[in-house]
C-alpha cells in the first residue's frame, strides 16, 4: 500500500510539473497579448494591432516559460531521483578493496562507470515505460564506460540509452532502438513504438525509422549491442 501511495504521489507531482510548464506558457502568452494590444498605437487598424499583440504574445510566452523552467528543472531532477532504482546486494553496496596499482584502480572505475550507466538508464526508463514493469529492471541493462547503456529486447534488437545536454546545460536522457542489421536508429519515447517495431520485424515487414533518428556507434564505428 505504501508503494502504491508513493507511486501515486510521484505521478501527481509529475503531472503538476507538466501542468505548471504549460500554465506558464499560457500565462505568458496571455499577458503578452494583452500588453501588446494595449500598448500598440491606437492609430493602427484593428488587424495590425492584433498582429502586433500576437507577436508580443509569442515572445512573452517563450520568456515566461524559460523563466519557469529554471524552477521546474530542479523539481524534475528530484522526481527522477525518487524513481531511482536500487540494487540489492546482500543488504547494501560494498566498494571493492583499495587498488594496489593504477591499472587495477582504472579497472575498478571502469566497472563502476558501467554499473552507473546501467542504473541511470533504468532510472530514466520511466520516460518510455511508465508502467515501470519492464525497462526499469536494472539487471537487464548493460552499461558502457562512456556512460551509455543498452537493453536487449530480442535477437538483433536493443534499446540504447545516452544523455545529451539541453539548452540549460542539464543532462537529458535519449532512448533509441538499434538493430544488428545496420538500420538507422529510431528515437523511442513510448512502449508502443517498441512493440510496433518488434511486431513489424516478426512479420518480416520493414519499418521506416523516425526522421530525427540518428545512428549510434561506438569508437570503432559499429552499432553498440548488449553483446559488445
Amino acid at each position: 500500500m505504501h508503494a502504491s501511495l508513493r507511486r501515486a504521489t510521484r505521478t501527481l507531482a509529475e503531472a503538476a510539473a507538466e501542468g505548471l510548464d504549460m500554465a506558464s506558457a499560457l500565462a505568458g502568452g496571455g499577458l503578452g497579448a494583452w500588453a501588446g494590444y494595449t500598448n500598440s498605437p491606437e492609430s493602427w487598424s484593428g488587424d495590425w494591432r492584433l498582429a502586433f499583440a500576437g507577436g508580443f504574445a509569442v515572445v512573452a510566452a517563450a520568456a515566461v516559460n524559460s523563466l519557469a523552467e529554471l524552477f521546474l528543472k530542479p523539481l524534475r531532477r528530484l522526481l527522477g531521483r525518487a524513481r531511482s532504482t536500487t540494487r540489492s546486494r546482500g543488504g547494501g553496496h560494498t566498494a571493492p578493496g583499495a587498488p594496489a596499482t593504477l591499472d587495477e584502480g582504472l579497472a575498478q572505475v571502469v566497472a563502476g562507470t558501467e554499473d552507473d550507466a546501467a542504473v541511470r538508464a533504468a532510472s530514466a526508463a520511466w520516460r518510455v515505460d511508465q508502467g515501470e514493469n519492464f525497462l526499469r529492471d536494472v539487471d537487464r541493462w548493460r552499461g558502457y564506460e562512456d556512460g551509455e547503456a543498452s537493453f536487449y529486447l530480442a535477437p538483433g534488437v536493443w534499446l540504447h540509452y545516452r544523455s545529451e545536454k539541453d539548452r540549460y546545460g542539464n543532462a537529458e536522457p535519449r532512448f533509441t532502438l538499434l538493430t544488428g542489421d545496420g538500420d538507422q536508429a529510431v528515437a523511442i519515447s513510448g512502449m508502443e513504438q517498441i512493440r510496433h517495431h518488434l511486431a513489424a520485424r516478426a512479420a518480416g515487414l520493414s519499418v521506416a525509422p523516425a526522421c530525427h533518428g540518428e545512428e549510434i556507434t561506438d569508437g570503432a564505428g559499429q552499432l553498440k549491442s548488449a553483446n559488445a
